[in-house]
Parts: structure tokens; C-alpha cells; sequence
């Protein structure tokens, strides 16, 4: 049955020959895997490019609730990027939201409010021209309170971390982490480097305590250089 549906691309893997499985976040039916037969073909017109990770899409296509692999009908580019895949440092970060995506995204239902804010902050990231330092802090923070696990106080993280032995924050780094998790992106607060580091590290440890299946992370190191 032919259904209409945004879509944010997580990931592709190749298959056979010329074509590939790609992973979709939809608005209306979560996390789902398309088949995409050809497009790694030198016929293909550059389609390939509607495929790369946070790709914000409009797709029309064949669902069946029975089927775990759907094709597409029809897909276009919802927004096209203008930053994003230019800039060095957005595209660090966009590859960590992109790898935490890909780790974190496993429900094959609609969740709009979490579709909605990932659409919304992939464009946001896009758009914004400087102030966009600790954007890939303050995701992980509001994307926690999707699944249930952020507390309302910074402090109850850092309580959470010592029970299980595990590095936590000091006060200073809970009072800027406070703030962010109030703050909409837009809001600027001033971080220095290692403290921004830091709070990354710690945030990530804090996931992993929650979501098993965040383990390494291979876009790590380059966001930690970017950083320093």
C-alpha cells in the first residue's frame, strides 16, 4: 500500500551489486529499512546523494506491517543541505548524531514528537552560523528525555554515576550542564574546550549505563580532536 511519509536517512549498506538497503527514521512509521535497487549504478544520476546520513527526505512508499524490508516509490530531498556536508565541524558532529541515531533508533512505530525534534534540530544545526559549539551537548540531553532516563537535575546524573563507580561531574561542570539541559540551541552559553569535552565524555557513559547497544563509538576521537 502506497503511504506518504518524511524521513531522516540513518545509514545504507551496500547489497548486491549495484544497490543498497537503507536505513530510514519515518515520521509515520519509526525506523524502517528500504531497498534501493541500482542507485550505485553509473546510470543512477547521483541518487546516491539522497541517501547520506541525516538526509531529510520526502518519500512515498510501499509499507506492508508484515514485510521488515519496504521499497520506495518516490523520494525527493525534503531540504537540501547548504552547510552541513561543507562545513569540517558540522560535519563531525553530524556524523556522532548520526552514529548515536543508528545505535539508538530501534522501534518500528511512529514516535512523532521524537521524529519532529530530530527533524527540527538536523535543520537547526544546518542553518545556524556560529553559536552551534555545544549543539551535539545539548542533543543528547533532550534526546534522553525521549527515552525516559534524564533526570531534572544535573546533580542526580552525577549521584547516578557514583553508585556505579563510574567518572560523574563536579559542581561547576553540573551547574553549565543545568543550563543546557533548560536551554533551547539558540541559547549561548560559554564553554571552555576541556569542559565541553568532559561533559561529552560523561554524558556518553551516562547512555551507556541506559542503552546497551551504544558501545564504542567510531565518531568519537574525531569529535574530541574537533574540539581541542
Amino acid at each position: 500500500m502506497l503511504q506518504k511519509t518524511r524521513g531522516i536517512v540513518i545509514n545504507y549498506i551496500p547489497f548486491r551489486e549495484t544497490s543498497i538497503i537503507v536505513k530510514v527514521f519515518t515520521e509515520q512509521f519509526g525506523t524502517q529499512s528500504y531497498i534501493e535497487n541500482g542507485v550505485r549504478s553509473s546510470k543512477s544520476k547521483n541518487k546516491i546523494a539522497l541517501f547520506q546520513p541525516l538526509t531529510l527526505l520526502d518519500l512515498v512508499v510501499y509499507h506492508d506491517e508484515k514485510k521488515s524490508l519496504h521499497r520506495i516509490s518516490e523520494i525527493k530531498c525534503h531540504t537540501p543541505f547548504h552547510s552541513i556536508p561543507f562545513e569540517f565541524a558540522k560535519s563531525s558532529i553530524a556524523l556522532f548524531i548520526t552514529e548515536i541515531l543508528g545505535k539508538t533508533l530501534k522501534e518500528e512505530t511512529a514516535n512523532e514528537p521524537l521524529f519532529h525534534f530530530i527533524f527540527d534540530s538536523i535543520l537547526w544545526l544546518d542553518d545556524e552560523s556560529a553559536n552551534f559549539q555545544n549543539f551535539h551537548i545539548q542533543f543528547l540531553l533532550h534526546y534522553a528525555r525521549f527515552f525516559g532516563f534524564l533526570p531534572q537535575e544535573a546533580h542526580e546524573i552525577s549521584h547516578e554515576l557514583t553508585i556505579h563507580n563510574l567518572p560523574s561531574f563536579d559542581k561547576s561542570q553540573e551547574d553549565v550542564l543545568n543550563i543546557l539541559m533548560e536551554s533551547e540551541y539558540n541559547f549561548s552559553v560559554k564553554i571552555d574546550r576541556l569542559t565541553r569535552t568532559q561533559l561529552l565524555e560523561t554524558l556518553i557513559i551516562f547512555f551507556k549505563l541506559h542503552i546497551d547497544s551504544i558501545a564504542e563509538l567510531k565518531s568519537l576521537p574525531i569529535l574530541k580532536e574537533l574540539m581541542q
